[in-house]
């Protein structure tokens, strides 16, 4: 790239870095899919069970918007001028109706490319008002109709493989998903985005669940005589996110939740059969706000509805609460004691700023 069209590029704040569409893109779409997919599938399960008309409506029309929601929030983490963020929104709704159910990922890639173009022209003409959501507008529309259907279909054909491995091999997907979602959690990376592009529900979508849960609450325990009841909240409800700066200077902290992962995303599958028929999204939030669990007892309404199950039983809410909550604080704190006796973990290396 020669200095001209470089010293264009860096006026325009337009640069090809895969922190701002790997992480900061990424993490914005995944807000956008929380205020949009997600508090609508809750707000809409409320009033189901309420028999509250009026939450359904208003739940509907959240998940409406989740196209240009996510849209939207990918515009700002790339810092968009008014003219493009507003631009979005119907590229937004364009590639998430193409991309059938995968959706999300055509919106991820077709907002960052629509954003970009929009920023190339922004306040380049004496009709900017015109121009900028003209390209902004076209162009994402054009990459939704070429490309979004091909996106769509690949998450989706992705998901379904991963979601019929693991009801071919729960065992071993059960600790693959676990593991590695909860891992993805705990990284500046959005597992929820990653679920929801995916599509991943069913017993892969449980298996995640226990991955985030294991990290979250193992995390919050883990770290309880460091951080009380703080940090225990902060990560428990919050994120584990909070610890990935502990963990870049000491990379063990890491291993007493990842290796509770491990024990807990296999049980969930195996043992509970415990699935995520809720938003996608859900599979990838753990118990941040207690999504995951929510996820799951939508999944579970909505299964008594389509006759699909006639009951939520006693192992039902057992196999959740001991996945999201007891196992994790139980195994992690425990899997940590020899790692402190080595001295592997020391006294403050999980210590967060609160």
């Amino acid at each position: 790239m020669n200095m001209r069209v470089k010293g264009f590029f860096d006026r325009k704040d337009v640069h090809l870095s895969a922190r701002r569409y790997g992480i900061d893109a990424l993490g914005a779409m995944a807000q956008g899919l929380f205020a949009s997919l997600l508090i609508g599938t809750i707000i809409s399960t409320a009033g189901e069970q309420l028999k509250i008309d009026i939450l359904v409506t208003v739940g509907d029309f959240a998940k409406s918007a989740t196209g240009a929601s996510m849209a939207v929030a990918i515009g700002c983490a790339l810092k968009c001028p008014f003219l493009v963020l507003f631009s979005l929104i119907a590229v937004g709704q364009a590639a998430n109706s193409l991309g059938g159910a995968g959706g999300p990922l055509a919106v991820y890639f077709v907002a960052i490319i629509a954003a970009e173009f929009g920023k190339l022209v922004s306040k380049e003409t004496k009709i900017d008002i015109i121009v900028t959501p003209l390209v902004t507008i076209a162009v994402g529309v054009l990459v939704s109709l070429a490309c979004a259907p091909v996106i769509g279909a690949g998450a989706s054909y992705t998901g379904r493989l991963i979601m019929w491995a693991t009801e071919l091999q729960p065992f071993l997907m059960g600790v693959v998903i676990s593991v590695v979602t909860g891992m993805i959690l705990t990284l500046p990376i959005s597992s929820a985005a990653i679920c929801a592009a995916l599509g991943l529900t069913g017993l892969a979508g449980g298996a995640a669940v226990a991955g985030c849960c294991a990290q979250m609450v193992g995390f919050a325990v883990m770290s309880f005589k460091e951080n009380r009841f703080g940090g225990l909240f902060a990560q428990g409800i919050g994120t584990s996110m909070l610890q990935m700066g502990n963990i870049v200077k000491n990379p063990r902290i890491w291993i007493p939740p990842t290796a509770a992962a491990a024990v807990t995303g296999p049980l969930a599958t195996c043992f509970f059969g415990l699935r995520m028929d809720g938003p996608a999204v859900a599979s990838g939030m753990g118990t941040c706000g207690l999504v995951g669990q929510i996820g799951v007892y939508a999944g579970w309404t909505s299964s008594i509805a389509d006759g699909a199950r006639t009951a939520i039983t006693a192992f039902d809410w057992t196999g959740l609460l001991l996945i999201s909550f007891v196992l994790p604080a139980i195994l992690t704190p425990l899997i940590a004691l020899p790692l402190r006796k080595k001295n592997w973990i020391r006294e403050g290396d999980l210590k967060l700023d609160l």
